[in-house]
Parts: structure tokens; sequence; C-alpha cells
């Protein structure tokens, strides 16, 4: 039989990373050697009393359905975050749970877009914004975030972007994939114009905990009470306390939103899983050293692989101020290495050097590649040895 695929997911742009995953696995189930720098996860396990208390959970019976926006204990504990990290006050019915911030992305877009709504993504974007927003039969609108400027968009080109299309726009601090972070005045300034277009704020906080040297996170939400009213936080606990693979996300905010976030879970997922949430209850409840120790892992990671990376002829690269990747501009090492295009040159480093990092093509930046520093130190400098030594060799 012929088989006729939903028009919305013919639309989906395959993933950029696709091709380059694939080739490494394949390279090293040949018995290369390859060291991949792609990991958008912590290389740390999970913490052992989150995953102890998921443990008790099961053991004592607690592996039923939830209620679709999740545990009400784990919504206390996530009130009672927002409290003590950003000073806001949420009520528990502006906050649901859901598999993974990703999942609260998705669903997010899903109540809230119409055929033909605009959404503003800056560029870089995180691969899965304008994917979840086209899927909700929306437009991505792109806005440049110049790297003359940290990669961050201005409120000039914010307010020349906005149409009466425009239902929202993502401001992604700490930023997957650049580690750049908003500072308040900036959030400021564009929080403004939101507040007099009418423009809801969709603000993806996922790396909250990891922001390095005087930088601080700042939430837009927490900047005044028009400014919370105006957004939604996506947040969850995956990269704070390397839960990744648990499925444990959230959005707050104005509670009609919410509402029918949860009205729309109820049924796709029912719930998030009923074990995870208590995982998630520990590692919000419980003791917050494992946090701090990673965020020092990866700081020093970081420190120590920076000065090495930029030392390579035709590399380039803002220092992040949060997350895990680097985001280097190699457009240069790639025209002095011969090839014609940066993805060409990945695909070279991988061949030749054996190593994998991602293309900035798949995250809206053709002229960079995002390496991720989560994993170990020893990985990571003979990773960027080998870099070194591949354009030292071809030019």
């Amino acid at each position: 039989m012929e088989i006729q695929l939903a028009q919305r997911v013919k639309a989906l742009t395959p993933s950029a990373t696709l091709a380059i995953t694939a080739k490494a696995k394949q390279l090293k189930a040949e018995g290369h050697d390859i060291i991949g720098l792609g990991a958008g996860e912590p290389d740390f396990n999970t913490p052992r009393n989150i995953i102890e208390a998921a443990s008790v959970s099961m053991n004592e019976g607690h592996t039923k359905y939830t209620p679709s926006a999740g545990l009400a204990k784990l919504i206390e504990e996530i009130v009672k975050k927002f409290k003590a990290d950003q000073g806001i006050e949420y009520k528990p019915n502006e906050i649901i749970v859901t598999s993974g911030a990703k999942h609260g992305l998705y669903t997010l877009f899903q109540v809230l877009l119409n055929k033909g709504d605009e959404v503003i993504i800056p560029v870089p974007y995180w691969v899965s914004y304008p994917e979840q927003v086209k899927l909700a039969d929306g437009i991505p609108v792109f806005v440049e975030g110049l790297e003359a400027n940290d990669f961050k968009i201005t409120p000039e080109q914010l307010t020349a972007a906005i149409t009466e299309k425009t239902r929202a726009v993502i401001i992604n601090s700490p930023s997957n994939p650049t580690g750049m972070v908003y500072t308040r005045d900036e959030l400021l300034a564009l929080g403004e114009i939101c507040l007099q277009k009418n423009v809801l704020i969709i603000s993806d906080e996922i790396y909250e905990k990891l922001v390095y040297g005087e930088n601080q996170h700042v939430s837009i939400a927490q900047l005044s009470p028009q400014l919370k009213e105006q957004t939604i936080i996506i947040n969850g606990v995956s990269k704070s306390h390397s839960m990744t693979g648990w499925r444990i996300g959230y959005a707050a905010g104005n509670s009609t939103i919410i509402n029918a976030m949860t009205n729309l879970a109820s049924h796709s997922t029912s719930n998030p899983t009923t074990t995870a949430q208590y995982g998630a209850i520990e590692a919000y409840a419980g003791p917050q050293a494992p946090v701090a120790e990673m965020k020092e892992a990866f700081e020093h990671r970081l420190n120590v692989i920076y000065d090495q990376l930029v030392a390579i002829p035709g590399i380039s690269c803002i220092k992040p101020q949060g997350a895990f990747y680097l985001y280097p501009n190699v457009k240069e090492a790639a025209k002095l290495t011969g090839y014609e295009s940066v993805d060409d040159f990945v695909e070279g480093l991988l061949e030749e050097a054996k190593v994998a990092v991602v293309p900035g093509s798949g995250f809206g930046t053709p002229d960079n590649i995002r390496l991720s520093y989560a994993t170990s130190l020893e990985l990571l400098e003979e990773a960027v040895a080998r870099i070194h030594q591949f354009v030292k060799s071809k030019i």
C-alpha cells in the first residue's frame, strides 16, 4: 500500500547532526578511536540520593498514574525553588510538570499557536525550536544574534521582527549552543518591548544552574510583576541534576495557558513518569552539593580547554558564560585547510582526526561548530590537540 504521511511531518527539517552522528557511530563500531564532543548532557551520573529516592518510591508502591500536571509534592518543591532562587511566587495551578523540558515546549506551542502565528527565534538557536513551532502550524521568524554582540539580539532587532502575527519570542539564557547569558539590563530592554507589543516571552532556563565566573543567571520573569505575567518559564532537572534520561521538565506561568497545557497532556502522556517525579522531588528537596560540584567541574574544564582551542590557527571563540558548550567560529580554519564549507571541515575532522563535533548549520550559523565539554578533561585535551594537529597539517 502507498503510505501517506502528514504534511506537518514532511515539513520537518532533518537534524543536521544526524549524518555526522551516524558516521561517528559507524567508525567507532569499526574500531576507530573516536572522541565525541556532541553530547548535550552532563557526563556525571544522577546523584545517588536521587536514585535511592526513586527506588524507595517504587518499593513503596508509587507506580501508578499521577495527576496530569504532576505530583502535588513535586509542584510544591518547584514553587519553593522559584521562591528561593529567583524570588518569584507561583501558585500550584501556574505550574505543569512535563515529560522533559522539550515536551513542555512542544505542549506550549500546541496550545498557543494557530496556523500562521509567528514565533521569534534568536539565532543561533536550539535545533528543536523551529521544528516545534512548525509542528504547531506556526512560522519561525529568525533574528540573528551577531557574534559581535555575543550572539544576543538587540531591542532594535526584536522591534523590527514583530508583526501583527507575532505571538511569542524565545529567550534561551544561558544559551544552547553559545553559552551566552543575557544580563538584567538586556532582559529589561527586551521585556519592555514585549510588554508594549503584547508578545509572550518563552524563557528557556534549562541551563540556569550552570553559569560561570562573575556572570549571573537572571530570569526575565523576576524583573517585574508585569513581566512575570507575560512570561512562561521552561525548566527542568535534566541539566542541573544530570537527569536527562529521567525526562522531567516543567512550565510555569499564566494559569490559563498552564491549564490548557494540562488538558492537552491528559490526552497525550497522561502524566510524566511517576518514578521520575519522585526522583525530581528529591533533586529539589535534597542536598544541592552535587549540583555545585558538577558546575565547578564544568567551569574548570572550560578554563583549561578554552585557551588551547583559541590557539588553533583560524579558530576564534567567545568564551562561554554558562551551559557546557564552546561555539567557535571556524570559517577561517576551514578555508586554511582547503574545505569549501564548515560542514565539510567537520566531516574531515571526523574522518581524519577522529573527533566528532556538531556543525553550526544545525543551529542557524554555518560558520561555527559546537563542542560539548561534558566529557573528561583528558579526552577534551586530546580532542583539541587532534583538531590543532589536523589544522596545522593542512596549512
